[in-house]
């Protein structure tokens, strides 16, 4: 599903408009399938107050049409103009279509009703800073109020092109027309949308550009499609080896995570190589992959002397992945530099991986093979020498000019993770805040690493891994709580949950 900025969509509509398309027309169409929406939602609101706030735009314009049809699916509605009247020509036509029908329009100041669903058509997607009066106070009201809240296009006081919001409604369902919009899918406006559907209103597919240049979501059909097909003469061999350097005496966890998800994901062959010290919890928790217990140093983290042994692996290797949980320092700046630099396989790095490589970052241009980088926002800050606040506000623009830059392909995890080469962009929309905890990362690069290995390109790999492993997390949302959820439980499930990409 493609995602647009204001500026985007208006281009769109503009081409809608010079082809004969009627701007009333098309706001009718807006309005009536934002109204079926809320109808389909609600089951019904016969004899329910329905207070509907708009503004002078042209997202009033789709209020006027929505308040004619839930007028006529027998709710009882109150349009509250917040402002003053609307003056563009589409919008006055429809709120003298819905006076005439008797629908009875008020002030914001002469409101008091106490509504059971309220629908936000205030600012339209041009909106951006804060809401001056008397639209502030309209917020408020809103926000203090016990309804069901729709925001028609994108809650009123959120930025469309850049996510950002500081006095905003807080939507129970947001409607977006015709695509979604950077306010559905960036912070802090994603928190303000609720539940976000997408409404088509008859735009044809002609006027939209060409799709490279807007973001996607990731899809389940995609990602469906990029799984190539699993040949019935078939060996271990066929599905590829996967190398884990990984973990470390504090974070053996971290291995075992990494290994299981890749295992769980159709992997032929998987080498693990961890320090000596944690061999016995690998092979307490681990029985198919080979193991390769390496030499550590004081800290209990693989040694630099092991570079030799890591080196003659790497010829084995379709895919690495190198960071899980194995410390920073010294040792593991060194061989994490070297298996970036020497490897002929696509490497995912992860975590440590990520965090030992900061301070020599440019060798990340000095490698042979394609690089998976899977920072989470506080990573993704140390790369950039940016504060986390400056990366999550600026989350898309950040990941796709460091894969530009570094010709690599950058997933920032978080809500909505970035997946980019640095042309394309694709954001995830499955996942929840059950997730938040450690081990979910080392999972989704064990995922990663071997799709990779399976002969998948690292771009859909990536793609790949972060919808499965959050649609996983959603499936143990849905069946344990967010709070109770684990990481052994998403393991536990995937298995099972991949054949439906089979």
């Amino acid at each position: 599903m493609r995602i647009l900025t204001a500026a985007q969509i208006k281009d769109v509509e503009k081409r809608a408009f010079e082809s004969g398309i009627k701007e009333q027309e098309l706001m009718y169409s807006a309005g009536t399938a934002c109204a079926n929406k809320i109808l389909a939602k609600l089951d019904s609101v016969d004899a329910k107050s329905v207070a509907v706030f708009c503004g002078n735009g042209n997202n009033a314009g789709d209020g006027f049409v929505i308040a004619l049809h839930l007028h006529n699916a027998g709710a009882k509605v109150t349009v509250v103009m917040v402002d003053k009247e609307p003056s563009i020509d589409a919008p006055v036509y429809h709120k003298k279509q819905a006076e005439e029908l008797g629908i009875p329009f008020c002030t914001l100041a002469d409101y008091s009703e106490r509504a059971d669903v309220i629908v936000d058509c205030i600012f339209g997607i041009g909106f951006h800073g804060e809401p001056k009066a008397p639209f502030d106070k309209a917020i408020e009201i809103i926000n203090g109020s016990n309804a069901f809240v729709v925001s028609v296009d994108t809650p009123s006081g959120t930025d469309a092109a850049t996510g950002e919001a500081s006095l905003a409604v807080k939507a129970d369902l947001t409607i977006a027309i015709s695509t979604l919009k950077y306010a559905h899918i960036l912070p802090p406006a994603n928190e303000y949308c609720g539940d976000v559907v997408t409404v088509k209103i008859g735009i044809p597919e002609e006027f939209y550009d060409d799709d490279s240049a807007y973001s996607h979501t990731i899809t389940k059909a995609s990602v469906k499609k990029s799984f190539p097909k699993r040949a019935k003469n078939s060996h271990k061999g066929t599905f590829g080896h996967q190398l884990n350097i990984c973990g470390s005496f504090l974070m053996p966890g971290a291995a075992v995570i990494c290994a299981n998800a890749a295992l769980k994901t159709g992997v032929g062959l998987l080498k693990c190589m961890f320090p000596k010290s944690i061999y016995s919890v690998m092979t307490s928790y681990l029985c198919q992959p080979i193991f390769a217990p390496l030499c550590e140093n004081e800290s209990k983290t693989i040694s630099i002397g092991a570079l030799n042994n890591i080196h003659d692996e790497l010829k084995w290797a379709d895919s690495v992945v190198i960071g899980c949980g194995i410390g920073n320092n010294d040792d593991t700046q060194v061989i994490t530099g070297q298996v970036i630099k020497t490897s002929k396989a696509p490497v995912v790095l992860d975590a440590d991986g990520i965090n030992s490589s900061a301070s020599f970052i440019d060798i990340l241009k000095d490698r042979r093979a394609p690089l998976v980088i899977t920072p989470h926002p506080a990573e993704m800050a140390r790369l950039v020498g940016d504060s986390v606040e400056e990366v999550q506000n600026n989350r898309i623009a950040v990941a796709k000019a460091f894969a530009e830059e570094f010709d690599c392909i950058v997933v920032l995890k978080g809500a909505n993770t970035v997946v980019t080469d640095g042309n394309e962009v694709f954001v995830n929309t499955t996942g929840n805040s059950g997730m938040a905890m450690g081990g979910t990362g080392d999972m989704l690069a064990g995922m990663i690493g071997s799709f990779i290995a399976q002969g998948m390109s690292p771009f859909d790999s990536a793609k790949a891994g972060v919808y499965i492993h959050g649609l996983c997390g959603d499936i143990c949302a849905s069946e344990l709580s967010q709070r109770g959820m684990t990481v052994d439980d998403m393991l536990s499930l995937l298995g099972a949950l991949m054949s439906e990409f089979e």
